[in-house]
Protein backbone atom coordinates (compact mmCIF):
# COMPACT_ATOMS: atom_id res chain seq x y z
CA UNK A 1 0.00 0.00 0.00
CA UNK A 2 3.11 2.72 0.68
CA UNK A 3 4.55 1.98 -2.81
CA UNK A 4 1.29 2.98 -4.56
CA UNK A 5 0.37 6.23 -2.31
CA UNK A 6 4.39 7.11 -2.63
CA UNK A 7 3.24 7.02 -6.75
CA UNK A 8 0.04 8.81 -6.65
CA UNK A 9 2.11 11.56 -4.66
CA UNK A 10 4.50 12.13 -7.91
CA UNK A 11 8.05 11.04 -6.72
CA UNK A 12 11.04 12.19 -8.34
CA UNK A 13 14.70 11.83 -7.91
CA UNK A 14 16.82 15.14 -8.89
CA UNK A 15 20.69 15.17 -9.03
CA UNK A 16 22.56 18.72 -7.85
CA UNK A 17 24.93 19.85 -8.02
CA UNK A 18 25.95 23.75 -5.77
CA UNK A 19 28.92 26.37 -7.16
CA UNK A 20 30.52 29.02 -4.86
CA UNK A 21 31.72 29.14 -1.28
CA UNK A 22 30.08 26.18 0.21
CA UNK A 23 32.49 23.99 1.56
CA UNK A 24 33.90 24.88 5.03
CA UNK A 25 30.87 27.11 5.65
CA UNK A 26 28.08 24.54 7.25
CA UNK A 27 26.60 24.22 4.00
CA UNK A 28 26.10 20.25 4.04
CA UNK A 29 24.62 20.32 7.47
CA UNK A 30 22.14 23.21 6.90
CA UNK A 31 21.06 21.25 3.47
CA UNK A 32 20.59 18.24 5.71
CA UNK A 33 18.57 20.50 7.87
CA UNK A 34 16.30 21.90 5.45
CA UNK A 35 15.63 18.36 3.40
CA UNK A 36 14.79 16.89 6.73
CA UNK A 37 12.38 19.37 7.31
CA UNK A 38 10.62 18.64 3.83
CA UNK A 39 10.55 15.33 4.26
CA UNK A 40 13.34 14.77 1.32
CA UNK A 41 15.51 11.67 1.50
CA UNK A 42 18.81 11.41 -0.28
CA UNK A 43 22.00 13.06 0.62
CA UNK A 44 24.72 15.71 -0.29
CA UNK A 45 28.19 15.43 0.16
CA UNK A 46 31.61 17.59 -0.64
CA UNK A 47 33.51 16.95 -3.93
CA UNK A 48 37.09 17.19 -4.75
CA UNK A 49 36.05 20.35 -6.98
CA UNK A 50 34.88 22.56 -4.14
CA UNK A 51 31.27 21.79 -4.37
CA UNK A 52 28.95 20.23 -2.73
CA UNK A 53 26.44 17.19 -4.44
CA UNK A 54 24.28 15.21 -4.22
CA UNK A 55 20.53 13.91 -4.64
CA UNK A 56 16.76 14.87 -3.63
CA UNK A 57 13.91 12.24 -3.66
CA UNK A 58 10.24 13.27 -2.71
CA UNK A 59 7.17 14.40 -3.82
CA UNK A 60 7.79 17.03 -6.64
CA UNK A 61 6.60 19.81 -4.75
CA UNK A 62 8.97 19.76 -2.03
CA UNK A 63 11.78 18.46 -4.33
CA UNK A 64 11.05 22.17 -6.09
CA UNK A 65 10.65 23.71 -3.02
CA UNK A 66 14.56 22.64 -1.60
CA UNK A 67 15.72 23.20 -5.42
CA UNK A 68 14.97 26.95 -4.79
CA UNK A 69 16.52 26.66 -1.38
CA UNK A 70 19.64 25.22 -2.72
CA UNK A 71 19.77 28.13 -5.79
CA UNK A 72 19.09 30.98 -3.34
CA UNK A 73 19.47 30.19 0.57
CA UNK A 74 21.99 27.60 1.32
CA UNK A 75 23.96 28.28 4.88
CA UNK A 76 24.52 31.98 5.95
CA UNK A 77 28.07 31.93 5.46
CA UNK A 78 27.77 30.47 2.34
CA UNK A 79 28.41 32.00 -1.28
CA UNK A 80 25.93 30.50 -3.98
CA UNK A 81 27.61 31.01 -7.24
CA UNK A 82 24.74 28.87 -9.25
CA UNK A 83 23.24 25.44 -8.64
CA UNK A 84 22.82 22.34 -11.36
CA UNK A 85 19.81 20.25 -11.74
CA UNK A 86 19.12 16.99 -13.64
CA UNK A 87 15.72 16.52 -14.96
CA UNK A 88 13.25 14.93 -12.15
CA UNK A 89 12.96 11.80 -12.66
CA UNK A 90 9.82 10.16 -11.53
CA UNK A 91 10.52 7.49 -9.51
CA UNK A 92 7.84 4.42 -8.41
CA UNK A 93 9.19 4.41 -4.36
CA UNK A 94 12.20 5.92 -2.45
CA UNK A 95 15.97 4.38 -3.00
CA UNK A 96 17.12 6.03 0.02
CA UNK A 97 15.52 4.09 3.21
CA UNK A 98 16.00 7.29 5.89
CA UNK A 99 15.75 10.85 5.83
CA UNK A 100 18.25 13.33 3.87
CA UNK A 101 21.82 12.79 5.21
CA UNK A 102 25.37 13.57 4.87
CA UNK A 103 28.14 11.41 3.36
CA UNK A 104 31.76 11.48 3.07
CA UNK A 105 33.44 13.63 0.43
CA UNK A 106 33.89 11.93 -2.81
Amino acid sequence: MSSSSSSEEGLVRVDFKVFGRVQGVFFRKFTQKEGRTLGLRGYCRNTSEGTVAGVLEGPIAKVEQMKGWLQTVGSPQSRIDRAEFSLATPIPDYSFKGLFGIERTL
